[in-house]
């Protein structure tokens, strides 16, 4: 009789069962935190169930049960951590904590040992927890970062993994979205919110030419944008991998306390010891009592809470701080500003806003028939405060006109400047032709404007073959304008090769910012001695500066290597040493920064010198983040002294119950271990620090 074949099950056939979807998110869910938060809650019901059953009156053995299961759970993560330590030839407090919960099996406590166990796990669940909430403050900006951007590709656009970009990639940036990588404005005009990567509050006006930091959210116009960093080289990603660099770097006070422990907690076993076999040996006490006095001593001695007040204050600031974009490279350093003496800065950049701008334009006489000459100071030139606005603004704007028509065929940083000017007031700028540098002295062009006239523009010594008129009287208004700090050019009408009509006067300047005084003053409230400016402009536009500033001293005409020696003068001090702050812009004063006690990087986002040269890195270009990080550093540090001051008097105090009143070894374990959810808790304060304004 002929079987029928039976089917054969190939290897090759046969996949492999996937994991259930419910044990693979149970597998995600289930986190170290979240398991020790579990054993905790084991260690709780076991604990209350053997207490109760033993009052109970059961068979002995159930609440042994239940007190051997609240053992494990709540000492099992405490026994690795012991065990680790051990074999690196440590002792620390976990194990201090293991040793006391097995001493009150002995001495007949169980439910003692399972509540130690139970409080002291529960406080490593909430510092675990509490300093996750800094950690994650910090890695919820990665999340920011699109995973996939819209590439430009033959005239096409792809969405597309960001990883798969490269740089010179163009990408498009819509309205309402995150940019995905950094790069440079190709085409386009927004306006972009950049506080997840500079803390600024206010959005940010882009346009071709203007970097663009991934996280960023693009608020209006669509963008074109060539990618300039790799995902893994992005500001934002270098600013979490410095950040976390920054949490795992120690400050001083904590690495001293890490070594404390250490000696600590061998002489709290040595002690119990003694107070385990001198009494009963030497005063003829009973050796139970004496155990248990050990024991609880041993509890209340163990310095957890002393050990964990330093971390949990230094990295709830170091987040707080990257929040608002200022970056702590370090413990050291977020101590290091609270102890400040001097504050220095770079003036170009820092104390200015680094870009020359337009202040001031002075009309001359000949331009305008409709005002008198009445003003004797040169302030107002031909139009006094009694001509009318529109005017003076009219004639402003005519000047403006012919000045950025000649200025627009040149790459000096002060014509572009004027020329910024004008499209800002929204001017038409005529074309120029017949352009001639001078070299040091100023230009001339034909311009279009006002039916064609040729304009020269430059400062006193391009008119020296010219006989000028409105000369004397456009000198002092330069005069004027010079002892304000402030960079002036002539504008005049060439009628021949001899003879010339001055028109007005342009000043630019690199103009202080509107912050820079406030923050001086601030500083000053924050016990700050000096304020000092070190320069390598002249010394006529640092004083201008500076009394526009508040700044206590100034150095002008410096070198980079001149100013390394006066932060050195600064550091030496005339009767003791000053700790100094260099504030710069991270690039050109990279040797000052180096010298200072420790140097801050402004306006960083971006710039990889800056990351990399400063202590502090500040991304923004808002001075106020100055004041902020000192403020911050010295509420951290007051938190800190808060945080172990208390430690040590519980200590003491329970310490010395212990020894004379007889401290049940429950009250102990509730003091011990309260002690150190409180200074926990008072080191996250920090996390919701804001500076008293």
């Amino acid at each position: 009789m002929a079987t029928s074949a039976q089917p054969q099950l190939s290897s090759t056939n046969v996949r492999p069962t996937p994991p259930a979807p419910f044990l693979a998110r149970a597998r995600a869910w289930l986190t170290p935190l979240r398991l020790e938060a579990i054993c905790v809650a084991i260690t709780f019901v076991a604990m209350m169930a053997g207490l109760m059953t033993t009052h109970m009156g059961v068979n002995p053995t159930v609440p042994a049960f239940f007190y051997l299961i609240a053992y494990i759970s709540g000492g099992v993560f405490g026994l690795q951590a012991g065990i680790e330590s051990l074999r690196h030839f440590r002792i620390d407090v976990d194990l201090l904590m293991i040793l006391a919960a097995l001493g009150a099996v002995v001495v007949g406590s169980p439910f003692e040992g399972a509540m130690l166990l139970f409080l002291f796990s529960l406080s490593n669940v909430l510092q675990a927890y509490a300093l996750g909430r800094t950690r994650s403050a910090i890695q919820a900006l990665m999340k920011l970062r699109p995973d996939r951007a819209l590439l430009k590709r033959d005239g096409e656009t792809v969405l597309t993994p960001i990883e798969q970009l490269a740089v010179g990639d163009h990408i498009l940036v819509r309205p309402g979205e995150r940019v995905p990588l950094d790069g440079i404005v190709v085409e386009g005009e927004s306006t972009l919110d950049q506080s997840s990567v500079t803390g600024e509050s206010m959005p940010v006006s882009k346009g071709v030419g203007d970097l663009v930091f991934a996280g960023t959210v693009n608020q209006s116009g669509s963008l074109e944008v060539k990618v300039t960093k790799l995902a893994r080289d992005s500001t934002i990603a270098r600013l979490i991998q410095m950040v976390e660099q920054a949490q795992s770097q120690k400050a001083p006070t904590e690495r001293f306390l890490d070594k404390f422990e250490q000696v600590y907690a061998v002489g709290v076993i040595l002690f119990t010891l003694l107070l385990i076999i001198v009494p009963p040996a030497f005063f003829n006490a009973p050796f139970e009592e004496s155990l248990y006095r050990a024991i609880t001593v041993m509890v209340v001695a163990s310095p957890c809470a002393l050990i964990i007040s330093t971390p949990a204050s230094i990295l709830s600031a170091i987040a707080n701080g990257a929040r608002r974009g200022i970056l702590f490279k370090g413990g050291a350093y977020l101590e290091r500003a609270g102890q400040l003496d001097i504050v220095a800065f770079d003036k170009t950049g820092t104390l200015t806003v680094g870009k020359p701008t337009v202040t001031d334009v002075t009309i001359i006489p000949m331009v305008a028939p409709d005002c008198d000459d009445r003003s004797t100071d040169g302030r107002e030139a031909l139009c006094p405060p009694s001509v009318p606005a529109h005017i003076r603004t009219e004639q402003e704007n005519i000047l403006l006109t012919l000045a950025a028509s000649v200025e627009s065929k040149s790459e000096h940083p002060l014509a572009l400047a004027i020329v910024d000017t004008a499209k800002h007031r929204g001017l038409n700028i005529p074309e120029a032709t017949d352009f001639v540098n001078t070299t040091g002295k100023g230009v001339r062009a034909r311009t279009a404007f006002m039916g064609g006239m040729t304009i020269a523009i430059g400062n006193p010594r391009y008119f020296d073959g010219y006989q000028t008129v409105g000369m004397e009287r456009a000198m002092q208004v330069v005069t004027r304008l010079q002892d304000e700090g402030k960079t002036s050019v002539l504008v005049a009408k060439i009628n021949d090769d001899t003879h010339a009509n001055i028109l007005g006067v342009i000043a630019i300047a690199d103009v202080v910012r509107p912050s820079a005084a406030g923050v001086i003053k601030r500083l000053r409230e924050l016990g700050i001695k000096r304020t000092v400016m070190l320069t390598g402009d002249n010394e006529r536009v640092a004083r201008a500066v500076a009394r526009q500033t508040g700044v206590d001293e100034v150095y002008a005409d410096l070198l980079p290597e001149d100013k390394v020696i006066q932060i050195r003068r600064l550091r030496e001090g005339a009767g003791k040493p000053n700790e100094v702050a260099m504030v710069g812009d991270g690039v050109n004063d990279a040797p000052a920064l180096a010298s200072a006690s420790l140097g801050v990087a402004m306006g960083a986002a971006g710039t990889d010198v800056a990351l990399e040269t400063a202590d502090v890195v500040l991304m923004s270009d808002d001075l106020r983040n100055i004041s902020y990080a000192i403020s911050l550093s010295r509420q951290a540090r007051r938190v800190v002294i808060q945080n172990l001051a208390f430690a040590i008097a519980v200590i003491v105090v329970l310490v010395i119950t212990a020894l004379g009143f007889e401290l049940p070894l429950p009250a102990g374990v509730v003091g011990h271990e309260g002690s150190t959810v409180i200074v926990v808790l008072n080191g996250l304060r920090l996390l919701l620090f804001r500076e008293k304004q």
